[in-house]
């Protein structure tokens, strides 16, 4: 069983020789698909926290409130509105026609993160699920987007997906209570289920549990001052720029994991309640080559 700690990152964040040139895309694009008509700072979230992990580039797709309100906040974030206050079948072709053009514009340096604040609407569930049946590439799978697979999770067997559900998620996800159990069992869980599934879980609890079914690690970075809302879309958009640098998800889990982990406690240090998402945001930098 594998013990996360700092020494995962020393290859994962090499300093990048003076001199050299790096072509944009050559450290990942990253699609985030997500926002609604409530939690439209979801997406913004993620993708300012795929930024500070290293990331080139972030595009956002989300509906046209969201969409706005994400491209008003930062000049950084690139958000592209879809017409009406939530994902719709008729917006299936847009996902797929920008999914395709960041394969080729990234030259493969490219993953997916969906579902963050994007609602549970059955038409939303439906189109995520449709979508996520035609990509193959690699892809963090957030909040509604796992919803959406209860009942028809074998859709993304073989695929080269990351699911980070929360005890009650992974209940959705798989059937399964582990609410009540221990954490030797949640373990055992975890490894059954992402074997089943053929996938990667990161199974958010204390210590986080991560497996593809063959290897369990467990991470035992963050601080109880992270139960703030939008944390787990920062651990999202953390994974979501690993993944598109190429990184095996399970490496990419246990990675983001403890650099999501590690970022709360140092904001925590200094601000304990006060702690809010973008906090930990601003933190990630700190961690990446310690």
């Amino acid at each position: 069983m594998i013990q996360v700690d700092k020494k995962i990152l020393k290859d994962l964040f090499k300093l990048r020789p003076a001199g050299t040139y790096f072509p944009k895309y050559s450290f990942g694009l990253l699609l985030v698909i997500g926002g609604g008509e409530f939690y439209s700072g979801s997406p913004a979230l993620s993708a300012m926290a795929a930024f500070n992990t290293g990331v080139d580039m972030v595009k956002i797709i989300a509906p046209q409130r969201a969409a706005d309100i994400v491209a008003s906040f930062s000049p950084n974030l690139s958000a592209f509105p879809l017409e009406g206050v939530r994902l719709e079948k008729k917006h299936l072709a847009t996902l797929l026609t920008f999914t395709n053009s960041a394969k080729e514009v990234a030259r493969g340096n490219v993953a997916v993160l969906i579902g963050g604040g994007m609602g549970r609407s059955e038409e939303t569930k439906e189109t995520i699920l449709e979508y996520l049946s035609q990509i193959n590439i690699p892809a963090v799978i957030d909040a509604a987007a796992i919803h959406a697979l209860e009942g028809h999770a074998d859709i993304i067997k073989g695929k080269p997906f990351l699911i980070t559900p929360h005890s009650f998620e992974f209940f959705v996800l798989t059937g399964r209570e582990i609410y009540k159990l221990s954490h030797e069992e949640k373990i055992k869980a975890a490894q059954e289920e992402a074997a089943r599934l053929e996938t990667t879980i990161l199974l958010k609890d204390k210590p986080d549990i991560i497996s593809n079914g063959k290897e369990i690690a467990l991470n035992k970075s963050g601080s109880p001052y992270m139960s703030v809302g939008g944390t787990g879309d920062v651990l999202a958009g953390i994974c979501g720029a690993l993944l598109s640098r190429n990184i095996d998800p399970f490496l990419a889990a246990q990675a983001g994991a403890f650099i999501s982990g590690k970022a709360g406690e140092l904001a925590a240090e200094r601000l304990k309640e006060g702690l809010l998402p973008t906090d930990v945001i601003k933190a990630i930098p700190e961690v990446l080559h310690l």
